[in-house]
């Protein structure tokens, strides 16, 4: 490894919780830039009371907020707020996922905070976005999942849809987001000025719709995609089966995996049947296909159906719990698993990054903050001295839990 990290030299200012600014914020650091995590005096991020907590740690706070450095602050207070402005006008980035407008009242909005420094980029996150008749509305993944489309195409025909399980909007969103800031970063150089990023949960999963939207526009609204239980109707054979001792997937859409697939499992007839030929064939014929396959998985045992699928290269996957994708050598081969040594835990796992550079690792070894874990550190770097920190610290208007030495 022989490059300093994408974003080295930026400076982050992370006024987030939970879990879409956060996460974008971890990606950050992850990519080198210094994220100052700054959160709100004994309270902190409402995501240090989420599970699992052991030792009044959260792991969730643990995953989304590794690399970064904490900086716990009453903006209240006329001093702490000097201390926020002075932090911001030394950034390239403030990131904050609250509802529009409330950060407005704090004296950290947009319109405050680029007046001070025109070269920041400020990056919103919310349900609704900054504009439209919804944008006052409070919201939350499951808010944009219900309301995207999403929700009404998963599960069994007829049943309410399930959960989903994964923070799919939060996610996309934040990842979104990383994205934007890097080309607002990246036009920066060329302008010399920052702008103000509007990003919308419900924005980002409708966008996400890789087929819904435009079979509804292009067939004049004659196709909603509806719910289709474990198996697409346009997509023959892409779906979940159930095996003697478990589930596993099949994608044998492809014409050419097809015909191999149906060889294997199929009657004798079964792969010299020229309805099946073409995707739109075994669309229109699914439901004389499906039996056969649903027998044919069920006769086996999950190993024995992906040896056997393997063996004529037809895309197929055990559905695994988290104990088993944690034990994949595939997933250990990535290092999709990273381990940090905790002050308070000691030496804890979690999720990695997808970030694969040929030149860097983006591996964050560093965990993520106590609150208020550098609350001395930052401001003596934004030129307090240590009396002036000691009466903050007096005050409250810095705060640090009993964890931080």
């Amino acid at each position: 490894m022989s490059q300093a990290l994408p974003l080295e030299g930026i400076r982050v200012v992370d006024y987030t919780h939970f879990l879409a600014g956060p996460y974008l914020s971890r990606c950050l650091a992850a990519l080198g830039a210094e994220v100052i995590k700054v959160e709100r005096p004994r309270d902190g991020d409402a995501g240090r009371h989420h599970r699992y907590v052991i030792k009044g740690q959260s792991g969730y706070f643990l995953q989304q907020n590794m690399g970064k450095k904490g900086l716990c602050i009453n903006i209240k207070d006329a001093r702490g707020l000097e201390l926020m402005h002075r932090l911001t006008d030394s950034a390239d980035v403030f990131v904050e996922n609250y509802r529009p407008g409330a950060l407005a009242k704090l004296g950290i909005g947009y319109d405050e905070l680029s007046r001070r420094n025109p070269k920041l980029i400020y990056c919103s996150v919310s349900a609704y976005g900054h504009t439209g008749p919804d944008s006052h509305r409070a919201g939350f993944g499951l808010i944009a999942e219900a309301k995207s489309g999403i929700m009404a195409m998963i599960g069994e025909p007829g049943q309410a849809p399930p959960l989903l399980r994964i923070a799919l909007g939060d996610m996309y969103t934040g990842i979104h987001g990383v994205a934007a800031i890097n080309a607002a970063l990246l036009g920066r150089m060329r302008s010399g000025r920052g702008q103000h990023i509007d990003l919308a949960l419900y924005d980002c999963l409708v966008s996400m719709h890789e087929y819904a939207v435009q079979c509804y526009t292009l067939s004049a609204g004659a196709e909603i995609p509806m719910q289709t239980g474990h198996d697409l109707p346009d997509s023959t054979l892409y779906g979940v089966f159930t095996a003697r001792d478990g589930h596993l997937v099949i994608a044998a859409q492809v014409d050419e995996a097809w015909r191999r697939f149906a060889r294997l499992v199929g009657p004798a007839t079964f792969a010299d049947d020229t309805r099946f030929d073409s995707a739109a064939g075994r669309n229109a014929h699914r439901l004389e296909i499906l039996p056969v396959v649903r027998a044919w998985v069920g006769q086996r045992t999950v190993a024995q159906c992906l040896a056997e699928l393997d063996a004529i290269d037809v895309p197929c996957a055990k559905v695994q719990n988290i104990a088993e994708v944690l034990a994949d050598p595939q997933i250990k081969a990535r290092g999709m698993v990273v381990e940090q040594e905790h002050p308070v835990l000691g030496k804890v796992r979690l999720p990695n990054l997808p970030f694969r550079f040929s030149d860097c690792d983006t591996t964050q070894k560093a965990p993520a903050p106590l609150m208020g874990q550098h609350n001395r550190e930052i401001a003596t770097s934004l030129g307090y001295s240590p009396a002036q920190i000691d009466a903050m610290v007096s005050d409250g208007v810095l705060y640090a839990e009993t964890a931080v030495t």
